[in-house]
This record gives C-alpha cells, sequence and structure tokens, in this order.
C-alpha cells in the first residue's frame, strides 16, 4: 500500500510540474504576443522605412504633413500623419499598417492615393510606431480607435467628406473589425489586404507554422491569460463575425504564397462578406506583396474600387 502511495505521489508531481511548464509556457506565449517595448516601437519605425524605396521614403518627407492626434477612453494619446490632396473633394483613404511596424509603412499606399487626388491618414497603431501603450491590439482592440480616427476625420474635413479604409495584415484586420462597428454614413468602402479571419487562429497558425510550437496545448492558455491581463481575449477577436456585420462594399486582396496569413483566411473572408464584394489572389505574392509583385494590376484594382465607392 505504501508503494502504491509513493508511486501516486509521484505521479502527482510529476503532472504538476508538467502543468506548471505548460501554464509558464502559455504566459510567455502571451507576453511575447502581447507586450511591444518602446525600443521594439522605435524599431518598428525603423523597419517600416527599409521596406519602401529611397524614393518612396524622399517623396514622403517632401510632402505637407499635418500631425493629428485622438485621446482614448482607456487613456492612451495615438498619433497620425495627414496629407492633404489636391482634390479634397476626392475624399479620405484611412490607411492601417501591419504588426510590428508603425505608419511609415504605408508610404507606398499614401503616394499611390495622394497621386490620384485623395487625401490620407495614416496612424500609428496603439502599441506602435509614436502612439502610446503597450499592449498590442491585433486589429480587435484598433477597431474602435479607427471608430475615433473615423469621427475626428468628419470633424476636421466637414460633415460631407467621403472615407474609405485601407489596410495591410494586422491593419487589414482592423479595418474589417472596424467594419462591423457602427459607423457615420461618411465611410464608404472598405479595401483589406492580407487580413485574418480570427486573432487567435491566426496566433495558432504563427505559433505552429512559424516557430513549430504546439500551438493547440499553449494557445487556449495564452488566451486565458490575455483576457485577465490585456483586458481582451484573442478568442474575441473574431473577424468573420465583424465581416457579416459589415455593410460597406470590401476589396480583399490576398498573396497566393503567403507564409504569414494563410490564403484560405481570404476565402474564407469573402465567403463571409454579404456585400459587393472583390477578391484579388496574386498567385506569386507573398505576404503584403502584391503591391510590388504586380503593380500595374494592384494600382489598377484599388483605384477602380476607390471609384466606385466614392461619389466625387
Amino acid at each position: 500500500m505504501n508503494k502504491v502511495r509513493q508511486l501516486v505521489k509521484r505521479t502527482a508531481l510529476v503532472g504538476l510540474g508538467s502543468y506548471a511548464t505548460l501554464v509558464g509556457a502559455g504566459y510567455g506565449v502571451y507576453y511575447l504576443a502581447m507586450n511591444w517595448s518602446s525600443k521594439q516601437k522605435r524599431a518598428g519605425i525603423s523597419a517600416s522605412l527599409k521596406e519602401n524605396t529611397p524614393d518612396e521614403n524622399q517623396w514622403y518627407q517632401n510632402q505637407q504633413r499635418q500631425a493629428w492626434s485622438i485621446e482614448t477612453p482607456d487613456g492612451l494619446t495615438l498619433r497620425a500623419t495627414f496629407i492633404a490632396g489636391y482634390q479634397p473633394s476626392y475624399g479620405v483613404v484611412i490607411l492601417a499598417h501591419g504588426l510590428h511596424h508603425a505608419r511609415e509603412q504605408m508610404i507606398p499606399w499614401a503616394k499611390l492615393m495622394i497621386e490620384q487626388g485623395f487625401s490620407v491618414l495614416m496612424p500609428d497603431a496603439r502599441a506602435h510606431g509614436r502612439s502610446d501603450g503597450n499592449v498590442i491590439g491585433y486589429g480587435w482592440l484598433d477597431r474602435k480607435d479607427y471608430q475615433q480616427w473615423i469621427n475626428t476625420v468628419v470633424e476636421r474635413c466637414g460633415l460631407t467628406v467621403q472615407i474609405v479604409l485601407l489596410g495591410i495584415s494586422m491593419g487589414a484586420t482592423t479595418v474589417m473589425a472596424a467594419g462591423g462597428q457602427a459607423l457615420p454614413k461618411n465611410v464608404k468602402g472598405i479595401i483589406e489586404d492580407s487580413g485574418y479571419r480570427s486573432v487567435f487562429q491566426e496566433g495558432k497558425f504563427r505559433l505552429w507554422h512559424k516557430y513549430h510550437v504546439p500551438s493547440t496545448a499553449l494557445m487556449p492558455i495564452a488566451n486565458s491569460f490575455a483576457k485577465h491581463l490585456a483586458g481582451y481575449a484573442f478568442r474575441e477577436g473574431d473577424i468573420l463575425a465583424q465581416v457579416r456585420q459589415n455593410h460597406l462594399p470590401i476589396l480583399m486582396i490576398h498573396g497566393g504564397e503567403d507564409q504569414t496569413v494563410p490564403v484560405q483566411d481570404a476565402y474564407a473572408l469573402y465567403d463571409a462578406a454579404n456585400v459587393p464584394k472583390q477578391l484579388m489572389i496574386d498567385r506569386q505574392a507573398p505576404h503584403i506583396r502584391a503591391i510590388r509583385t504586380h503593380p500595374d494590376r494592384y494600382r489598377r484594382t484599388v483605384l477602380a474600387f476607390l471609384r466606385r465607392s466614392l461619389i466625387h
């Protein structure tokens, strides 16, 4: 009987040790995924500029840029750049950058819009660039920030201003999530490039596909830590549900060689949309690179959507 008790005790201790290791690993996943330091934010600005061509960055430096900001209900100051187009009546395109980057990542898209006469607003997402915060929103928290940016554009550009949202990667998820919120009639359409269908599922995909970590076991634990420590759970970020609630025309773009967000997400999001919609799959493009792989096709597709969505 004593031997049985000792065996049970040892087994229990091993089990507790394994559980503690699993919980610790889950916390590590949460911490690395959610927390972004000031040093990392500065690195994100540099990374964004390095992705652009020298001509694109020089073009940006030559623009007359206005500094805008908003204060969020949870006490953060979020910052943005506004560039007025030469045809203000054409409307404003609000841009949204990707994970671990900053507004400068959107310079190629801003250049495309400005050259066509549109104005652009280029925010830094919370916990990115020069905006406050160190907890990443993954598009879910950011959806409400973009509601504020939209309202700010209406306040500053006039009640008749027309707005289109355009985002890439996490920014694409941001604009799709925002589309499921209550928005003013000024917002006329959404362009999403390489967005994911679920914050939770994207986390699982990246853990396994990129780091070969057993995501099925760790993501639920990381999800619990996020709920209690960050104020939202990964599972709450159901972008498919937001797309189903969206009433705005939407253009979806994705690369067939995307190894960051699976191209299957694009098809799932397209199927979920119950609005005028268009899907462009660039078979040769990696993540968010369709603008580089086939720039002429990308430009034609985006500008045609803008002209259909906005009333001049």
